[in-house]
């Protein structure tokens, strides 16, 4: 695997940081320099930071010379539409534009299964569904998607990410389990999960990989190829103490969708559905185009991120 010349952006965020880590173990020489809106006094790495912002295209000027990969993994996840539209979709065009100017021959962009809307889902590929989006987070994270496209680059729309970090998977499922006290439907809501650490491993492996890695473009699922039953996971958390013991009591939907409107807390119907409800995708393609193993799964990673979720509790994101 060659040296390679990387500029990561949205650095010192949950997935970013964790792609740093993962440069740094493989090949330290590998990062010219990582963005960030507010980059860190103290940096473990040894990389040149960037103050930069996709809000603001001025601050993207020069962020690209002399790399040879660009990973594009900043985004807005929260409700303010301008933002959304601004960061996901205008901010995203910006990056690449500024990336095909000094000549990166490699983007690699995160994205999100999101950008499906609602489902059910099950099973189908990323060229077997037409994107819907529901949200101004998802609508300009489909627009930037295209940018990427355009310019040949490879899209990875992750599922639900866990790990130390997440704000959000965790904590919704915390959230909605005090308002809904109960099995959901069975439990038997089928999901698509992966763990930041191995997400992390799948983006290096495109960025530094040659053969197939390197010539991979177009949209891929980048998480674990085996879905996650809801009643696993929330049996996983609760072994670690993340979660009380799932109850004996079974709620039927309906009855599960009244208490959540009955009881105040940050998660909404729509997300309640996302993490209860079959939302899987096939995602066996980009591992085997990485020349890397998903490994065993989140469920064996939970227990390190245990600590984290129980100091963060059902926090709403912000």
């Amino acid at each position: 695997m060659s040296t390679r010349r990387v500029v990561v952006t949205g650095a010192t965020g949950f997935v970013g940081s964790a792609v740093l880590r993962r440069l740094a173990a493989q090949d330290r020489r590998a990062v010219v320099r990582a963005t960030s809106r507010r980059p860190p006094v103290e940096d473990p790495y040894g990389v040149r930071w960037v103050d930069a912002d996709l809000a603001d295209v001025r601050s993207l000027r020069g962020v690209c010379e002399g790399a040879d990969v660009l990973l594009s993994l900043a985004s807005y996840i929260g409700p303010d539409a301008d933002r959304c539209a601004a960061v996901n979709s205008a901010g995203t065009a910006a990056l690449v534009a500024e990336a095909r100017r000094a000549g990166v021959g490699r983007i690699v962009h995160l994205s999100t299964c999101a950008v499906y809307g609602p489902g059910p889902h099950r099973g189908q590929d990323a060229g077997e569904l037409t994107p819907a989006p529901v949200s101004p987070a998802s609508t300009g994270r489909l627009a930037g998607e295209g940018s990427v496209l355009d310019a040949g680059g490879l899209v990875l729309r992750a599922g639900l990410v866990l790990g130390r970090g997440d704000r959000w998977a965790v904590p919704a499922l915390v959230d909605a389990y005090r308002r809904v006290p109960a099995g959901w439907g069975g439990g038997e809501g089928l999901a698509s999960f992966v763990d930041v650490d191995d997400l992390a491993r799948l983006i290096v492996a495109f960025a530094l990989g040659d053969g197939a890695a390197a010539d991979t473009t177009g949209v891929l699922h980048a998480h674990h190829p085996e879905p996650v039953r809801n009643r696993d996971l929330m049996d996983a958390l609760a072994e670690h103490r993340v979660l009380p013991p799932r109850p004996d009591a079974d709620w039927p939907w309906r009855r599960c969708l009244d208490a959540l409107a009955a009881t105040p807390g940050w998660v909404s119907e729509r997300q309640f559905t996302l993490l209860a409800q079959d939302h899987w995708y096939r995602a066996d393609t980009a591992w085997a185009r990485a020349g890397i193993l998903p490994g065993p799964g989140p469920l064996s990673r939970i227990g390190a991120a245990a600590g984290w979720y129980r100091e963060r509790g059902g926090v709403a994101p912000g």
